[in-house]
């Protein structure tokens, strides 16, 4: 069975409606060409009219906008409707025909007749209006128009039928179509279609969903947004089991539930048992359904009033109304007449071509143990996981744990069920199983994994300390009882320790991986795991000189075809770990990706986090922003649905590089008390680094040096605090202080070595340039420009042009400069790292290269389509939000305000009105 899962995050708030945006354009571009239209849009509460009409909005470029609300507690004050629309024209009344304008201060209460006369009202806002629409055209959005006054309606339907020789344009949106707007056009808004409305759902899933049931909701809601993603809002994953648990998901209390008992409680008795059999049974199969009603007594003539009602339909398959409604129908029956429901299901389901179905049905129909029924449960549990990823898998062995009679299966039950749950992101709930299998009896290997599965919990959630700790004691536990169970600790162990660093309590991952190198792996545990934790112990006792061949065997298994996916998803993190500690940033690149894909697909919300975190901050090194600041938004997006809280990353890697310290400096002001009391060394030393950067980037050369010794010091000579040398090097050069700079030159060059690969030469190149000289630093200047050239990571060459550059200058060789600082400035202006670019064109002044002058403007000519832009992003709209209006993507908003800056000569948005006045 498929799974759908999408990537969480935020959409741009309309998806689909290709047709009707085309219309909406068509008025628009009537309006600008001297012709007004009306039109309503009509359609059902949620379907997406306000957000349609947010978008006309958006984008009426060139035109006046006016808009208007309804609200119902202003339903009875008259002309409250019309005051919102004209209040902004009011300026112009005075100038109205005296007729006109005492009826419209009338209509206003601000004096004139005691009556004021409609017909007058309506001349006067239509003169308002059409003399606005001189100066340019004018577009009325009259929004939620069932809550408008009755005055307000019908003197904005006497305007909108004599728009014709006008440029004004009036849009209304309502759930239906009024009868004080007959004779205008229409336009009907219906769900969304299939395609999209399966878009939509998938784009606001955190975790994987039985496709069946995906169809399901979107074939009962109609498509309509609102009660999708009210379900969704409502769901609780953990309650899901792969769909059979869809009745049960939501509660009563979610969005939009409203009303629904009343029309139920309104059936017959009949009627109601037969919605609660098609409830509980959320495939859709009719007949299913209909062979359980036969087993209660339920005959033909009960559906009816259902249909009647318009709550079900069953003519292909069983359909209710609203997805809500199905939970509704399900809720309002007893707890006997639910068993009663699930124990027919059970009977009239096929138990050998539906066995998970008949199990499911079966528990929820049993009230004591029953061990029959708790081993169907179990065996049912991994085809779960395929259909709805390890929530399913531990819905279903949870129900079995239930169910038990057998205290040994019980335990064992408990523990699968944990393991399930911590997948699946259910942190407190894995704690809670976990306790309750504290509370049996436990044998010492149960013991161990009860242990193991704590320090998951602690790595996974980001708060424990104590995480290092302990599972270094379950492996040891392990070592003498399960090979492969300790081979898994003793590498989550070495994880934990790598996130935790020095915080780590009673332990660091020198003797991690000491005790793990006299770990004997049994003879079918000498593959990927065993491979993984041989290199990462010789990587955290001996160095990477020792480690490398471990290390790039383990990058050639898991950048290979033959891996097992299972395989791949639970060694993964330790891949990427090896190809970073290799300065292989190509394979650490291809691992992640495959690793983001895999957990996206298997729904493993324990990995997710750390895997989109991990992928977010290569693509930034990339220069790729906009597309890590999405995987930064994916990570928020889990982090959010499994309540966990870790470090952004993402943002705090892309703000330092492109220099923005408003940006950055918020997101790393935490490294020295929240991450130290959430025992996140690897956060702290993560903004420590990121602040070197961003330091260095601005020329505080000495805040750079004290950030990046600060991160260098969390895990010498390991990930971050190795990666931390390199701005180190550069900050020492540039404060005077050599000894430092030589001292991290060389823990980079025995790292750089021993990676080999064409970044880590490159690297090892530009920082033996910052502290030799002459001819010596030139050579390794080019060399580190050839190496990096072969590198994807187009930040790092261009801070090779800019310190060749810099060099270049300081030898008074002013020409030469001049080369290397235009390469350094045009590259990190395209990549949008401003600060940078704002260091090399300081220096290209400095040689004498005859600049304008920031915002002079003296030879600017901007598009007409950058100057919409610039415009645009100077009032502070987003990339995306310019580019929903211009119909652009985000990335090629970025690429438009880029060739702007440079003609513009400034480096941020901030400089953007200041520039464009001057231009004007």
């Amino acid at each position: 069975m498929s799974l759908a899962f999408g990537q969480p995050g935020p959409i741009d708030g309309l998806v689909g409606r290709s047709d009707e945006r085309a219309r909406l354009g068509r008025l628009v571009c009537a309006l600008r060409s001297g012709v007004g239209q009306a039109l309503v849009v009509h359609g059902a509460r949620g379907v997406g009219k306000s957000v349609l009409l947010d978008r006309l909005v958006g984008e009426a470029h060139g035109c006046r906008v006016l808009r208007v609300a309804g609200a119902r507690p202003e339903r009875e004050l008259a002309f409250a409707g019309l005051h919102q629309l004209c209040a902004p024209l009011m300026s112009g009344a005075a100038s109205l025909p005296v007729p006109q304008r005492d009826a419209l201060r009338a209509a206003f209460g601000l004096g004139g007749a005691d009556r004021p006369q409609p017909f007058l009202v309506g001349l006067a806002v239509m003169t308002l209006l059409t003399r606005s629409a001189q100066e340019e055209p004018l577009l009325c959005v009259v929004d939620d128009h069932q809550w408008l006054d009755q005055p307000s309606t019908q003197v904005l339907g006497f305007v909108a039928r004599r728009l014709a020789t006008c440029p004004v344009g009036v849009v209304f949106g309502s759930r239906e179509a009024p009868r004080e707007l007959v004779g205008l056009p229409q336009m009907h808004l219906r769900g969304l279609r299939a395609p999209d409305a399966r878009q939509l759902l998938d784009s606001v899933l955190t975790g994987p969903l039985d496709s069946r049931v995906r169809e399901l909701i979107v074939a009962e809601s109609g498509g309509n947004p609102l009660a999708m993603l009210d379900w969704v809002s409502g769901a609780s994953w953990a309650r899901l089991a792969g769909g059979f648990g869809l009745p049960d998901a939501v509660p009563l209390s979610a969005p939009g539930a409203e009303g629904f008992d009343r029309e139920l409680g309104s059936l017959p008795s009949d009627t109601q048992r037969l919605l609660l059999l098609a409830a509980a049974e959320p495939s859709g199969d009719a007949a299913l359904v209909w062979r359980a009603a036969q087993l209660l007594g339920v005959r033909l003539h009960a559906l009816a009033p259902a249909v009647e009602a318009g709550l079900m339909d069953m003519s292909t398959r069983v359909c209710f109304r609203h997805p809500l409604l199905r939970s509704a129908a399900y809720r309002a029956a007893s707890v006997a007449e639910r068993q009663r429901a699930h124990r027919a299901l059970a009977e009239a389901t096929d138990p050998t071509a539906d066995a998970d179905r008949r199990a499911w049905h079966r528990s929820q129909a049993t009230v004591g143990p029953d061990e029959d029924v708790a081993r169907a449960l179990e065996a049912s549990a991994d085809r779960a996981l395929a259909r709805g990823g390890p929530a399913a898998a531990a819905a279903f062995l949870q129900r079995a744990v239930m169910l038990s009679d057998d205290p040994l299966r019980r335990t064992e039950r408990i523990l699968a069920a944990a393991r399930r749950s911590l997948q699946a992101g259910a942190y407190d709930t894995t704690l809670d199983l976990l306790a309750a299998a504290e509370a049996s009896a436990l044998d010492e290997r149960q013991g161990a994994r009860v242990d193991l599965l704590r320090g998951h919990v602690g790595l996974a959630s980001a708060v424990d300390s104590q995480a290092p700790a302990l599972l270094l004691k379950a492996a040891r536990q392990l070592g003498t009882l399960d090979t492969d169970l300790a081979c898994e600790a003793y590498l989550t162990a070495w994880r934990a320790a790598v996130t935790s660093g020095r915080r780590a309590a009673g332990t660091d991952i020198g003797e991690i991986s000491l005790a793990a190198r006299a770990l004997r792996p049994s003879e079918r545990n000498t593959s990927a795991a065993s491979m993984m934790l041989h290199a990462c112990s010789l990587l955290g006792s001996g160095g990477l000189e020792e480690a490398a061949p471990a290390l790039r065997g383990v990058v050639a298994h898991f950048t290979g075809s033959a891996i097992d996916a299972a395989e791949e998803l639970e060694l993964g993190w330790f891949a990427q770990a090896a190809a970073v500690a290799l300065w292989d940033f190509d394979a650490w690149h291809a691992v992640l990706t495959r690793q983001v894909q895999l957990a996206r697909e298997a729904g493993a919300l324990d990995r997710l986090p750390a895997l989109t975190a991990c992928l977010g901050v290569s693509v930034a090194w990339r220069g790729d922003f906009a597309t890590a600041l999405r995987l930064g938004a994916e990570c928020d997006a889990v982090c959010a649905e499994t309540g966990v809280t870790i470090a952004p990353y993402v943002a705090t890697r892309v703000a330092a590089l492109r220099g923005d310290e408003d940006e950055a400096l918020p997101l790393m002001a935490p490294a020295s008390s929240e991450y130290e009391v959430r025992g996140q060394g690897l956060a702290a030393s993560f903004a420590h680094w990121n602040g070197a950067t961003l330091c260095n980037a601005l020329g505080r050369y000495g805040q750079a040096l004290a950030l990046a010794d600060a991160a260098a010091r969390e895990m010498p000579g390991l990930f971050v605090s190795l990666w931390a040398r390199i701005e180190l090097v550069e900050a020492a050069a540039r404060a005077g202080q050599p000894d430092p700079a030589r001292e991290s030159y060389e823990e980079l060059r025995r790292s750089t070595h021993a990676g080999g690969t064409a970044f880590a030469l490159g690297i090892e190149a530009r920082s033996r340039a910052l502290v030799s000289t002459g001819a010596d630093a030139e050579a390794a200047y080019r060399e580190a420009i050839s190496c990096l050239r072969h590198t994807c990571l187009r930040p790092e060459l261009a801070r090779a042009h800019l310190l060749y550059g810099e060099w270049l200058r300081r030898e008074n060789r002013r020409g030469d400069a001049r080369g290397q600082l235009r390469t350094a400035h045009d590259m990190f202006f395209e990549l949008g790292a401003n600060a940078f670019a704002e260091r090399a064109r300081r220096e290209l002044l400095a040689t004498g290269e005859r600049l304008r002058r920031p915002g002079s403007g003296a030879g600017v000519a901007l598009t007409a389509q950058e100057t919409l832009i610039a415009r645009l992003a100077a009032d502070r709209c987003t990339n995306p939000e310019i580019g929903a209006q211009l119909f652009l993507s985000a990335r090629t908003v970025e690429w438009h305000l880029r060739k702007v800056f440079t003609k513009l000569d400034i480096a941020s948005r901030r400089e953007l009105s200041a520039a464009l006045s001057r231009l004007d």
